[in-house]
């Protein structure tokens, strides 16, 4: 790819392009219940998204990236959920994923963050420095596909728990829905 990659913080005009990129990335993919985004669109409206950030080409999104609040069973503070994570297929295994990663834990590393959760492939996060932590659990969800990262080396104990945003599926009535 010659075009420069400009990774950025999402802005209201980016919201449509986001959904589109969204369905795309995760339209082949079997493991997916295809609602990542009706996820980020209700982590949006609970205004939850701590770090949304894009990925551009060429005054195009192709990418973006979402950081939550999580909540931890211990009362550890300031821990975050990576994810969802997209790419437009044309675009993927170019670094777009990995930069938009890098530059949303850079950021919330300036914020004072403490950690990130996730749940994801285990050969693609553990070279960001994740890894599986027996001492932090995601309760329905298998340890191996189940990652942290500290940003201060210290991991909390207990069982994580996403926003609820996590559950949206695009059935909820409101905004002229039946």
């Amino acid at each position: 790819m010659n075009s420069k990659v400009v990774i950025r913080c999402e802005m209201d005009a980016d919201v449509d392009a986001i959904s589109d990129v969204t369905v795309s990335a995760f339209q082949t993919l079997e493991i997916s219940g295809h609602t990542e985004q009706f996820i980020v669109a209700a982590l949006r409206d609970a205004k939850s998204l701590t770090v949304s950030l894009v990925a551009e080409v060429d005054g195009r999104v192709v990418g973006h990236v979402a950081f939550s609040p999580v909540a931890i069973s211990d009362g550890s503070g300031n821990w975050y959920g990576l994810g969802p994570v997209s790419v437009l297929p044309e675009y993927q295994r170019q670094g777009i994923g990995k930069a938009l990663i890098e530059e949303g834990l850079s950021r919330l590393k300036r914020l004072n963050a403490q950690g990130v959760c996730l749940v994801g492939h285990p050969e693609y996060y553990r070279k960001f420095g994740f890894r599986n932590v027996p001492e932090l659990v995601l309760e329905g969800v298998p340890q191996e596909v189940f990652f942290a990262l500290s940003f201060d080396g210290n991991i909390p104990r207990g069982t994580v728990t996403f926003h609820e945003a996590f559950k949206a599926d695009g059935r909820q009535e409101g905004a002229g829905g039946a």
